[in-house]
Protein backbone atom coordinates (compact mmCIF):
# COMPACT_ATOMS: atom_id res chain seq x y z
CA UNK A 1 0.00 0.00 0.00
CA UNK A 2 1.27 3.47 -0.85
CA UNK A 3 0.20 7.07 0.05
CA UNK A 4 0.07 10.47 -0.78
CA UNK A 5 -0.22 13.22 1.03
CA UNK A 6 -0.59 16.61 -0.17
CA UNK A 7 1.52 18.81 2.10
CA UNK A 8 0.37 21.91 3.46
CA UNK A 9 2.72 24.81 1.77
CA UNK A 10 1.65 28.49 2.31
CA UNK A 11 3.77 30.12 -0.41
CA UNK A 12 7.05 28.46 -0.46
CA UNK A 13 6.67 27.54 3.19
CA UNK A 14 6.05 24.28 4.42
CA UNK A 15 2.84 24.03 7.28
CA UNK A 16 5.22 21.42 9.36
CA UNK A 17 2.21 21.33 12.08
CA UNK A 18 -0.66 20.54 9.73
CA UNK A 19 1.62 18.03 7.12
CA UNK A 20 3.55 16.45 10.32
CA UNK A 21 0.03 14.98 11.97
CA UNK A 22 -1.48 13.74 8.78
CA UNK A 23 1.66 12.16 8.12
CA UNK A 24 1.34 10.53 11.42
CA UNK A 25 -2.78 9.90 11.00
CA UNK A 26 -1.77 7.72 7.72
CA UNK A 27 1.38 5.76 8.71
CA UNK A 28 0.00 2.59 9.56
CA UNK A 29 -1.83 2.85 5.93
CA UNK A 30 1.33 2.22 4.05
CA UNK A 31 4.48 4.26 2.63
CA UNK A 32 4.07 7.82 3.21
CA UNK A 33 5.04 9.85 0.22
CA UNK A 34 5.25 13.75 0.62
CA UNK A 35 3.83 16.06 -2.20
CA UNK A 36 5.33 19.90 -2.12
CA UNK A 37 3.68 21.79 -5.12
CA UNK A 38 4.01 25.76 -5.16
CA UNK A 39 6.47 27.78 -6.17
CA UNK A 40 9.49 27.86 -4.78
CA UNK A 41 9.10 24.99 -3.12
CA UNK A 42 12.54 23.28 -2.42
CA UNK A 43 12.56 24.54 1.25
CA UNK A 44 9.04 23.61 2.08
CA UNK A 45 10.50 19.46 0.43
CA UNK A 46 13.55 19.41 2.69
CA UNK A 47 11.52 20.75 6.15
CA UNK A 48 8.97 17.55 4.62
CA UNK A 49 12.03 15.27 4.18
CA UNK A 50 12.49 15.79 8.00
CA UNK A 51 9.21 14.42 9.18
CA UNK A 52 9.55 10.84 10.65
CA UNK A 53 7.50 8.40 8.63
CA UNK A 54 8.11 9.95 5.20
CA UNK A 55 9.89 7.69 2.67
CA UNK A 56 9.94 9.99 -0.14
CA UNK A 57 9.26 13.81 -0.73
CA UNK A 58 7.98 14.86 -4.20
CA UNK A 59 8.66 18.50 -5.02
CA UNK A 60 6.69 20.14 -7.97
CA UNK A 61 7.99 23.39 -8.19
CA UNK A 62 6.04 25.71 -10.28
CA UNK A 63 3.89 28.97 -10.66
CA UNK A 64 0.91 27.63 -11.68
CA UNK A 65 0.95 25.91 -7.91
CA UNK A 66 1.98 28.84 -6.27
CA UNK A 67 -1.19 30.07 -4.88
CA UNK A 68 -3.06 26.89 -4.04
CA UNK A 69 -5.30 27.03 -7.05
CA UNK A 70 -7.26 23.69 -6.92
CA UNK A 71 -7.29 23.03 -10.76
CA UNK A 72 -3.82 22.33 -11.39
CA UNK A 73 -2.61 21.27 -8.55
CA UNK A 74 -5.60 18.72 -9.07
CA UNK A 75 -4.59 17.42 -12.15
CA UNK A 76 -0.88 16.86 -11.01
CA UNK A 77 -2.11 15.05 -8.39
CA UNK A 78 -4.03 12.80 -10.85
CA UNK A 79 -1.14 12.44 -12.88
CA UNK A 80 0.35 10.44 -10.16
CA UNK A 81 -2.62 8.79 -8.83
CA UNK A 82 -1.62 5.39 -10.16
CA UNK A 83 1.13 4.34 -8.14
CA UNK A 84 -0.85 5.58 -4.67
CA UNK A 85 -3.76 3.74 -3.24
CA UNK A 86 -4.65 6.69 -0.51
CA UNK A 87 -4.73 10.27 -1.64
CA UNK A 88 -4.55 12.21 1.55
CA UNK A 89 -4.57 16.11 2.51
CA UNK A 90 -4.96 17.74 5.93
CA UNK A 91 -8.58 19.13 5.66
CA UNK A 92 -7.28 22.63 5.81
CA UNK A 93 -9.32 25.43 2.86
CA UNK A 94 -6.58 24.18 0.34
CA UNK A 95 -7.36 20.70 1.20
CA UNK A 96 -10.62 21.15 0.96
CA UNK A 97 -10.79 22.71 -2.24
CA UNK A 98 -8.10 20.50 -3.85
CA UNK A 99 -9.56 17.31 -3.18
CA UNK A 100 -12.95 16.55 -4.07
CA UNK A 101 -11.69 17.79 -7.60
CA UNK A 102 -9.52 14.99 -7.33
CA UNK A 103 -12.28 12.74 -6.20
CA UNK A 104 -13.99 13.57 -9.34
CA UNK A 105 -11.73 13.05 -11.89
CA UNK A 106 -10.98 9.95 -9.97
CA UNK A 107 -14.35 8.84 -10.15
CA UNK A 108 -13.89 7.89 -6.68
CA UNK A 109 -15.44 9.11 -3.37
CA UNK A 110 -13.58 11.80 -0.97
CA UNK A 111 -14.14 10.67 2.54
CA UNK A 112 -13.55 13.98 4.15
CA UNK A 113 -12.73 14.99 8.17
CA UNK A 114 -11.06 11.58 8.92
CA UNK A 115 -10.45 11.30 12.97
CA UNK A 116 -9.62 7.56 12.95
CA UNK A 117 -8.43 4.91 10.47
CA UNK A 118 -9.87 1.85 11.48
CA UNK A 119 -8.85 -0.58 9.07
CA UNK A 120 -6.78 -0.21 5.34
CA UNK A 121 -10.98 0.57 3.75
CA UNK A 122 -12.54 1.81 7.51
CA UNK A 123 -12.41 5.44 8.56
CA UNK A 124 -14.25 7.19 11.26
CA UNK A 125 -15.72 11.33 10.96
CA UNK A 126 -17.62 13.49 12.76
CA UNK A 127 -21.16 14.41 11.72
CA UNK A 128 -23.94 16.60 12.51
CA UNK A 129 -21.47 19.48 14.40
CA UNK A 130 -19.51 16.36 16.09
CA UNK A 131 -22.70 14.62 18.33
CA UNK A 132 -22.25 11.56 16.13
CA UNK A 133 -19.40 9.93 14.55
CA UNK A 134 -19.86 8.16 11.29
CA UNK A 135 -18.12 4.81 10.26
CA UNK A 136 -17.16 4.75 6.34
CA UNK A 137 -15.95 2.00 4.46
CA UNK A 138 -15.01 2.43 1.16
CA UNK A 139 -14.60 -0.31 -1.70
CA UNK A 140 -13.08 2.55 -4.21
CA UNK A 141 -9.51 1.24 -5.57
CA UNK A 142 -8.24 5.11 -4.45
CA UNK A 143 -9.02 5.98 -1.32
CA UNK A 144 -9.25 10.31 -1.43
CA UNK A 145 -9.57 11.43 2.17
CA UNK A 146 -9.15 14.78 4.21
CA UNK A 147 -7.57 14.56 7.85
CA UNK A 148 -8.92 16.48 10.41
CA UNK A 149 -5.46 17.11 12.05
CA UNK A 150 -6.40 18.30 15.62
CA UNK A 151 -6.82 14.68 16.93
CA UNK A 152 -3.27 13.41 16.31
CA UNK A 153 -0.03 14.32 17.31
CA UNK A 154 2.91 15.72 15.39
CA UNK A 155 5.15 13.07 13.96
CA UNK A 156 8.71 14.13 15.02
CA UNK A 157 11.55 16.14 12.89
CA UNK A 158 13.98 12.94 12.66
CA UNK A 159 13.22 11.20 9.31
CA UNK A 160 15.93 11.88 6.62
CA UNK A 161 13.43 11.11 3.42
CA UNK A 162 14.72 11.53 -0.29
CA UNK A 163 13.72 14.28 -2.34
CA UNK A 164 12.97 14.09 -5.67
CA UNK A 165 11.59 17.28 -8.29
CA UNK A 166 9.56 16.13 -10.34
CA UNK A 167 7.84 18.01 -13.62
CA UNK A 168 4.91 19.87 -13.87
CA UNK A 169 1.90 18.99 -15.55
CA UNK A 170 -0.14 21.16 -18.21
CA UNK A 171 -2.24 24.22 -16.50
CA UNK A 172 -5.68 23.11 -17.67
CA UNK A 173 -6.22 27.53 -17.39
CA UNK A 174 -9.57 26.99 -15.75
CA UNK A 175 -8.86 29.48 -12.99
CA UNK A 176 -6.40 32.29 -12.32
CA UNK A 177 -4.93 33.96 -8.72
CA UNK A 178 -5.92 37.41 -8.60
CA UNK A 179 -4.47 38.77 -5.13
CA UNK A 180 -4.03 37.63 -1.83
CA UNK A 181 -4.85 39.61 1.24
CA UNK A 182 -3.50 38.65 4.09
CA UNK A 183 -3.47 40.19 7.37
CA UNK A 184 -0.41 39.87 9.23
CA UNK A 185 -0.15 39.58 13.15
CA UNK A 186 2.68 39.02 15.62
CA UNK A 187 0.34 36.33 17.72
CA UNK A 188 0.21 32.20 16.84
CA UNK A 189 -1.85 31.13 13.64
CA UNK A 190 -5.07 30.13 15.53
CA UNK A 191 -5.17 26.33 13.88
CA UNK A 192 -1.96 25.22 15.70
CA UNK A 193 -1.34 27.74 18.40
CA UNK A 194 -0.86 26.06 21.85
CA UNK A 195 -3.42 28.78 23.74
CA UNK A 196 -6.51 29.99 22.45
CA UNK A 197 -8.19 32.87 24.31
CA UNK A 198 -11.82 33.42 22.02
CA UNK A 199 -14.56 35.84 23.47
CA UNK A 200 -18.07 35.53 22.35
CA UNK A 201 -21.18 37.68 22.02
CA UNK A 202 -20.57 38.76 25.94
CA UNK A 203 -17.91 40.75 25.28
CA UNK A 204 -20.21 43.60 23.87
CA UNK A 205 -18.59 45.30 21.17
CA UNK A 206 -15.55 45.63 19.34
CA UNK A 207 -14.11 47.50 21.72
CA UNK A 208 -14.45 45.71 24.52
CA UNK A 209 -13.14 42.71 22.17
CA UNK A 210 -9.19 44.40 23.46
CA UNK A 211 -9.31 43.08 26.64
CA UNK A 212 -9.34 39.73 24.99
CA UNK A 213 -6.74 40.57 22.59
CA UNK A 214 -4.57 42.05 26.21
CA UNK A 215 -5.35 38.69 27.84
CA UNK A 216 -4.15 36.49 24.78
CA UNK A 217 -0.83 38.69 23.91
CA UNK A 218 -0.02 38.20 27.86
CA UNK A 219 -0.35 34.00 27.60
CA UNK A 220 1.25 34.54 23.56
CA UNK A 221 -2.20 32.74 22.59
CA UNK A 222 -4.26 33.53 19.38
CA UNK A 223 -7.49 34.85 19.64
CA UNK A 224 -10.68 33.01 18.54
CA UNK A 225 -14.25 34.27 18.67
CA UNK A 226 -17.96 32.43 18.29
CA UNK A 227 -19.55 32.81 15.25
CA UNK A 228 -21.94 35.18 17.27
CA UNK A 229 -19.40 37.74 18.00
CA UNK A 230 -17.67 37.67 14.36
CA UNK A 231 -21.62 38.25 13.04
CA UNK A 232 -22.04 41.15 15.30
CA UNK A 233 -18.87 42.69 13.74
CA UNK A 234 -16.31 42.41 17.18
CA UNK A 235 -13.90 39.77 15.17
CA UNK A 236 -12.94 39.63 12.30
CA UNK A 237 -14.22 36.69 9.55
CA UNK A 238 -10.66 34.67 10.43
CA UNK A 239 -11.02 34.14 14.00
CA UNK A 240 -14.23 32.18 13.94
CA UNK A 241 -14.13 29.03 16.05
CA UNK A 242 -16.53 26.35 15.23
CA UNK A 243 -18.31 24.25 12.61
CA UNK A 244 -18.58 26.78 10.20
CA UNK A 245 -14.83 28.15 11.03
CA UNK A 246 -12.07 27.15 12.54
CA UNK A 247 -11.51 23.84 14.29
CA UNK A 248 -8.80 23.76 16.92
CA UNK A 249 -7.51 21.83 19.69
CA UNK A 250 -4.84 23.61 22.03
CA UNK A 251 -3.52 22.44 25.02
CA UNK A 252 -5.40 25.30 26.59
CA UNK A 253 -8.56 27.34 25.40
CA UNK A 254 -10.13 29.29 27.27
CA UNK A 255 -13.79 30.42 26.52
CA UNK A 256 -14.62 34.13 27.59
CA UNK A 257 -18.15 35.37 27.59
CA UNK A 258 -19.83 32.37 24.90
CA UNK A 259 -22.74 30.60 25.76
CA UNK A 260 -21.24 26.97 24.25
CA UNK A 261 -23.68 26.09 21.14
CA UNK A 262 -23.40 23.09 19.65
CA UNK A 263 -21.97 24.67 16.75
CA UNK A 264 -18.94 26.27 18.56
CA UNK A 265 -18.13 23.10 20.54
CA UNK A 266 -17.92 21.38 17.35
CA UNK A 267 -14.83 23.12 16.74
CA UNK A 268 -13.03 23.43 20.47
CA UNK A 269 -14.23 20.48 22.23
CA UNK A 270 -10.88 18.15 21.41
CA UNK A 271 -8.67 20.99 23.41
CA UNK A 272 -6.74 19.02 26.16
CA UNK A 273 -7.84 21.39 29.02
CA UNK A 274 -10.69 23.98 28.85
CA UNK A 275 -11.53 27.06 30.78
CA UNK A 276 -14.56 29.17 30.68
CA UNK A 277 -15.76 32.15 31.96
CA UNK A 278 -19.72 33.39 31.85
CA UNK A 279 -21.77 34.80 34.00
CA UNK A 280 -24.29 32.44 33.34
CA UNK A 281 -23.99 29.15 35.25
CA UNK A 282 -26.72 27.70 33.23
CA UNK A 283 -24.58 28.01 30.04
CA UNK A 284 -23.48 24.79 28.05
CA UNK A 285 -20.23 25.83 27.84
CA UNK A 286 -19.95 24.77 31.66
CA UNK A 287 -20.68 20.65 30.15
CA UNK A 288 -17.36 20.67 28.54
CA UNK A 289 -15.00 23.06 30.51
CA UNK A 290 -12.55 21.57 33.05
CA UNK A 291 -12.90 24.66 34.86
CA UNK A 292 -15.34 27.03 35.14
CA UNK A 293 -15.53 30.37 36.54
CA UNK A 294 -19.19 32.42 37.32
CA UNK A 295 -18.55 35.69 37.08
CA UNK A 296 -18.74 38.91 35.07
CA UNK A 297 -16.19 38.73 32.32
CA UNK A 298 -15.67 42.52 32.85
CA UNK A 299 -14.67 42.00 36.50
CA UNK A 300 -12.78 38.73 35.64
CA UNK A 301 -10.48 39.60 32.36
CA UNK A 302 -9.37 42.58 33.57
CA UNK A 303 -8.17 40.61 37.09
CA UNK A 304 -6.69 38.28 35.56
CA UNK A 305 -4.31 40.40 32.79
CA UNK A 306 -3.74 42.50 36.07
CA UNK A 307 -2.47 39.27 37.88
CA UNK A 308 -0.62 37.93 35.00
CA UNK A 309 1.34 41.43 35.10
Amino acid sequence: MAVLVLAEVNGAELSLDQTAKTVTAVASLGDVTVLCASSGCAGAAEAAAKIEGVAKVLCADDAAYGNGLAEPIADLIVSLAGDYDYIVAPATTDGKNILPRVAALLDVMVISEVTTIVSADTFERPIYAGNAIQTVQSSDAKKVMSIRTTGFEAAPETGSASVETINAVANPGLSEWVEDRVQTSDRPELTSAKIVVSGGRGVGSKENFAIIEQLADKLGAAVGASRAAVDSGYAPNDWQVGQTGKVVAPDLYIAIGISGAIQHLAGMKDSKVIVAINKDEEAPIFQVADYGLVADLFDAVPALNDALG
